[in-house]
């Protein structure tokens, strides 16, 4: 946290600038901080934060439980240790277009780089599941409309995602999203494409506007690979839940076995070292704040 040096202005006009390079941003889910400076470290452009992560993180199932407090605490406690930018899943705008509007203004203040709002009616449900219902077109407009007003720092990038698909066709659907570009939004998420000829056909459709793919593991659309998004003319892909899937899958086998075993000596060889730990948190870096913090060896 101490030395990430780059300002959240810096980091969105960032952003911005890469959703318009022509190549495919990689924005892997973060679901805790410290998660985000690995990501940085190896070299991915960007971070996300879930909102199907961050409920389940709380214990809570992905209906619109969560506050805007939450939400924008969680993107600061992330956003602020990396000096990749930050996007985060805004759900519906937490209520009405007023709603939306603070919203913007809330995750701005939190070093957030942009979000998603989505046209899902409260409550609503994860965007892979069933039976799921959709506001009026004009209504998601208004929310985006209201959502750009807001907006303080022109470089802070408002997403429409629209999750009529299910419930409503993928015609339907691009009718849609061409009305939230109409409304002010900067950029556009297809959400539970059925397979790449949807994905390819919505991107044909809209042409002008960056476009994020959803790429999540047991869901309705195929695990597309980047090449394949590349070749798509995709600008930016997510894996939302990818990292709570993994680290949890771990630890519920690691635990298991502590208990079968008797001790985790087995589950060793998967678990980050404490010398790879310190390196991450750039222990060594505090040590020019206080030479007693770093009189050790590991």
């Amino acid at each position: 946290m101490l030395f990430q040096k780059a300002r959240p202005e810096e980091k969105r006009a960032r952003f911005r600038a890469d959703l318009k390079s022509g190549r495919l941003l990689k924005f892997p889910g973060a679901f805790f901080p410290l998660l985000a400076m690995h990501l940085e470290k190896a070299g991915f452009d960007g971070v996300y934060v879930s909102g199907g992560a961050l409920s389940a993180g709380l214990g809570l199932p992905d209906i619109g439980l969560t506050t805007l407090t939450e939400v924008a605490t969680t993107g600061n406690q992330i956003a602020r240790v990396t000096s990749l930018p930050t996007f985060i899943d805004a759900d519906t705008g937490f209520g009405e277009p007023m709603s939306a509007a603070r919203t913007i203004q809330l995750l701005e203040d939190a070093g957030i780089a942009g979000c998603h709002i989505e046209d899902q009616i409260a409550p609503k449900r994860c965007g892979h599941l069933d039976n799921k219902s959709v506001v009026a077109t004009q209504d998601m407009a208004k929310r985006i409309k209201a959502a750009v007003e807001a907006r303080r720092d022109p470089n802070f990038v408002i997403m429409a995602r629209s999750d009529a698909r299910a419930s409503e066709g993928l015609d339907k659907t691009i009718d849609r999203i061409k009305a939230y570009v109409d409304a002010g939004a900067d950029a556009i998420f297809p959400e539970a494409m059925k397979d790449e000829k949807e994905f390819e056909a919505v991107r044909k459709a809209i042409p002008n506007t960056p476009m994020l793919a959803n790429i999540t593991e047991f869901g309705k659309s195929r695990l597309l690979t980047i090449k394949e998004l590349e070749a798509l003319g995709f600008n930016m892909v997510i894996w939302p839940v990818s990292s709570l899937r993994l680290a949890m899958g771990a630890a519920v086998e690691a635990f298991d076995k502590l208990l079968k075993e008797g001790s985790l000596e087995s589950s060793l060889p998967r678990m980050q070292t404490r010398a790879d730990l310190y390196e991450l948190l750039q222990y060594e870096r505090y040590n020019e704040f206080d030479q007693s913090l770093f009189n050790f060896k590991v």
